[in-house]
């Protein structure tokens, strides 16, 4: 298992990265809000879980060893595969989404997209104590690898309707439909003028579709 990576950030795109470790440039996919908090050609480190599957060899990258935790746990359940994990803490923040099981707030859970009422209450039923049991054995642990964040001033600007198209495909691809994807960039974009770069932009998009 490759339970982290570090070094430099080659490149970040909207759903993964590209860090070097070894003179390797490994695309380690990640959330939104992980993947803002990098930037290009500086150093960060990512707690990260390696999924294998008979065709493919995947790294998600997470911002500590909570997080990750979770990604595994999620994927114990029921019909939870790593991209819905991901999904579910894009959506939801890690703590969110432990209150969510916690509390058994289906409402909450079915913010993310794939996840109807049924599955809500499954997801309840099967990790809720799992998840009290995990924040148990988490909770005196000290904070894990972070992302190295930087200035704002190496993001590129990108023109409006570049940041329709990057967002929505990438809103489409975490499982929102297009016209949810469609209606919360514009919202965003109204909102900030059209003027901010496309990370910003999907990060707000997210906050749209939410919980409240």
């Amino acid at each position: 298992m490759i339970a982290s990576v570090r070094g430099e950030v080659l490149s970040v795109g909207l759903d993964h990265a590209v860090i070097e470790v070894g003179g390797v440039g490994m695309a380690v996919y990640a959330t939104p809000a992980t993947l803002g908090g990098l930037r290009r050609g500086e150093e960060a480190s990512l707690a990260t879980s390696l999924i294998v599957r008979e065709d493919s060899l995947t790294l998600y990258g997470f911002a500590d060893a909570r997080a990750r935790d979770l990604f595994a746990l999620l994927q114990t359940a029921s019909g939870v595969g790593p991209r819905l994990a991901l999904a579910a803490l894009a959506v939801l923040d890690p703590s969110q989404l432990r209150d969510a099981l916690s509390r058994g707030d289906t409402g909450a859970l079915t913010m993310v997209p794939g996840i109807g009422k049924k599955s809500a209450e499954r997801l309840v039923l099967e990790l809720r104590d799992k998840v009290a049991a995990l924040s148990a054995a988490n909770g005196a642990e000290p904070g894990q690898p972070t992302p190295v964040s930087g200035s704002d001033a190496g993001v590129a600007a990108v023109d409006t309707a570049g940041i329709r198209s990057e967002v929505s495909e990438a809103l489409v691809g975490l499982g929102f439909s297009a016209k949810q994807a469609e209606q919360s960039v514009n919202a965003v974009l109204a909102e900030n003028g059209g003027e901010t770069d496309t990370s910003t932009v999907l990060r707000k998009a997210l906050a749209t579709l939410g919980p409240k």
